[in-house]
């Protein structure tokens, strides 16, 4: 089935007027003070019909919708709508009965908006007929339309700033790796503004490097208070006890003390 065969309704309008006007006897066209507007010849409801390219006028019955009388129009504006000179509310359009005659008629409206929307319909539809032809013409003959040239012209150049493209890659980059602890552990960096803190092990253990650290001794002070004394770094046998080693006397003796220690 071809496009044509179908019929499409474009505008509906639910009162219009119909008027009989008098034969126009010059070219200045036609105007609606000519008619009597309080007297119309018909009353019903407009639809706007397009088959093809083109469109109908039909003047229907508002309750039965029988159809009154109907416009064809091949041509907007032409003489199958034509506007009147004095309103924008009324129009003069050509009926046809279907056996070749043809009457001039006057259409009124009632609202503004409704005659708005009338002529805009019109207008759409012969847009779209025109828009239709353009495409077959084109279809018809490719190489007659506009080609889209996408190639540089002569002494045409084209700039790519690499500098700031290294920039954004270097900005973009993935952060810094995490520096490895000798254990193998990753180490969280110290918060920004605060001070290092010594992790001090438990008494009696020593740090990587065989070194010992140093335990503060408890020393009671006068009054009664206990004052924290710094012990100095143990040295091997030999060196703490010095002569004392090589000594035979009694045991008494070596349990003593040296200089510097302070006894409970």
């Amino acid at each position: 089935m071809e496009e044509s065969e179908y019929e499409s309704v474009l505008c509906v309008k639910p009162e219009v007027h119909v008027y009989r006007i008098p034969p126009r006897a010059t070219n200045r066209g036609y105007r609606a003070s000519e008619w009597q507007l309080d007297q119309p010849s018909w009353s019903g409801r407009l639809r706007i019909t397009a088959k093809g390219k083109v469109a109908y006028v039909k003047l229907e019955d508002r309750v039965s919708g029988e159809l009154f009388a109907q416009a064809p129009v091949d041509q907007f504006p032409g003489t199958a709508v034509e506007s009147v000179t004095d309103s924008s509310r009324y129009f003069v359009i050509r009926i046809e009965d279907g056996n070749g005659r043809r009457a001039f008629i006057g259409l009124g409206f009632g609202d503004r908006g409704d005659a708005f929307d009338f002529n805009v319909a019109l207008q759409d539809h012969f847009k779209w007929v025109k828009q239709q032809c353009e495409f077959a013409k084109q279809a018809q003959n490719p190489e007659e339309g506009p080609k889209l040239d996408l190639g540089f012209k002569e002494g045409q150049t084209i700039k790519i700033n690499i500098a700031n493209m290294r920039k954004k890659e270097g900005a973009a980059g993935t952060p810094r790796a995490r520096p490895a602890s000798a254990g193998g552990l990753s180490l969280l960096p110290p918060p920004p503004g605060g001070k290092s803190s010594t992790v001090i092990p438990p008494s009696g253990e020593q740090l990587s490097g065989g070194c010992s650290l140093l335990q503060p001794a408890v020393v009671s002070g006068s009054g009664g208070a206990t004052e924290l004394w710094p012990q100095s770094k143990p040295a091997a046998a030999a060196d703490i006890w010095g002569d004392f080693t090589k000594s035979t006397g009694s045991p008494s003796s070596q349990s003593q003390p040296g200089t510097g220690w302070v006894q409970f």
